[in-house]
């Protein structure tokens, strides 16, 4: 049963993850911690945080980096993939777990205070049904209600979970009428976007997030729809990355695509949109089929869109299919279902569409993958 207390009481404390993220003015200064002030009416609920900051020259490290970092603002754990099951029909499946930790006043001794917040994201893309089945969750942490572990990857919220054992991990959730219980298996080593995991998203380097990718894991397990359940196989990516000031003032929002290539290599590219819908940043990764890895500039990424969709329960247009250039190659990617729209304003606070998408060079299949649509509806409300 859901806690409809809980429920206020974090939804109350989260101007949070994607829709409060912090924003780098030109009022800061290079070496400071960051911090948020609020301007209330009250001066005793005025609040001061300090979180940890992102800087360069502080590589990724495993396997402690496979584990929470709570003393930055946000952070994320995000599978996504292409399954089939025994009949070979696809889907696309997400599984997200986010860690935010609020703006809240420091000196509030209260234990039911929520100074961390973990939220979760499941969905199902179902082209054979024509729909996307999809549920979400939040709970402050603690009093077993949810955690995010540290040292290595253990993070719940109620009965869902996401943990690694070895190279393997391991997610469950379920909505009312759907399920998901998958093992996801490393077959490659993490992959570092940016510099050493380092991967700025503005020409500040101020902000900036901890970033590593996990292609072509291998998946399997079974999925339950409407109480039927079958075996599905699949390959899929993870993306962890954490963060104090992800996004610079200015920016609405950002496109992302992590894609699982045919001949076993990999590609992750983004781009923050401005007011305009114009990139103000962009970049990527690209790791070839033989190990080699490209760092890719903001010079180096072109995302062009080429068809649109409106939502009809949000009226939302979001466009699904793309090509997008990331270095040398060029892609058109092409969405397995079209309405892939997350309404997740009861967790997260935002509506965006997920997606499973197909790519394409020229007219040949060359990668499975899932791109990601945030800030079309509403700018998130960067504070």
């Amino acid at each position: 049963m859901r806690r409809p207390i809980a429920r206020r009481t974090a939804a109350a404390a989260t101007l949070a993850l994607l829709v409060g993220l912090t924003v780098i003015g030109p009022d800061a200064r290079p070496g400071t911690v960051v911090s948020v002030r609020r301007h209330t009416p009250d001066a005793n609920y005025a609040a001061n945080t300090r979180y940890a900051k992102v800087e360069p020259g502080h590589p990724v490290r495993f396997p402690a980096d496979f584990g929470s970092h709570p003393a930055y603002r946000i952070e994320w754990w995000y599978l996504t993939g292409w399954l089939k099951t025994r009949r070979g029909a696809p889907l696309g499946v997400q599984i997200t777990f986010f860690r935010n930790r609020p703006d809240i006043w420091r000196g509030n001794p209260s234990a039911f205070t929520p100074r961390q917040l973990l939220i979760a994201h499941c969905a199902l893309a179902d082209p054979q049904h024509g729909r996307l089945w999809r549920a979400q969750r939040i709970e402050r942490a603690g009093f077993g209600l949810a955690g995010a572990g540290i040292g290595d990857t253990d993070v719940w919220v109620g009965r869902w979970r996401l943990v690694r054992n070895g190279g393997v991990y391991r997610g469950r959730c379920a909505g009312r009428d759907f399920s998901v219980d998958l093992s996801f298996t490393a077959t490659q080593p993490p992959l570092l976007n940016g510099v050493d995991g380092y991967s700025r998203k503005s020409a500040d380097p101020r902000s900036a997030s901890e970033y590593y990718s996990i292609p072509q894991l291998r998946v399997a397990g079974r999925i339950t729809r409407d109480g039927r359940a079958e075996p599905v196989t699949g390959a899929a990516w993870l993306d962890h990355e954490w963060s104090s000031a992800y996004l610079a003032r200015g920016a609405v929002g950002w496109d992302w695509i992590g894609i699982n290539l045919e001949d076993g290599g990999a590609l992750m590219a983004f781009r923050i949109r401005g007011k305009n819908g114009l990139t103000r940043w962009a970049g990527g990764t690209v790791r070839s089929a033989d190990g080699r890895v490209q760092i890719l500039s903001p010079a180096d990424v072109r995302f062009t869109p080429l068809r649109q969709w409106v939502s009809p329960r949000t009226a939302i247009r979001y466009p699904i299919e793309w090509r997008v250039r990331a270095g040398r190659r060029i892609l058109r990617l092409r969405p397995l279902l079209d309405d892939q729209e997350n309404d997740a304003r009861a967790s997260s606070g935002t509506i965006y569409w997920e997606g499973a998408v197909r790519a394409f060079d020229e007219h040949r299949l060359v990668g499975h993958g899932y791109l990601e649509l945030t800030g079309y509806g509403t700018p998130l409300r960067l504070r």
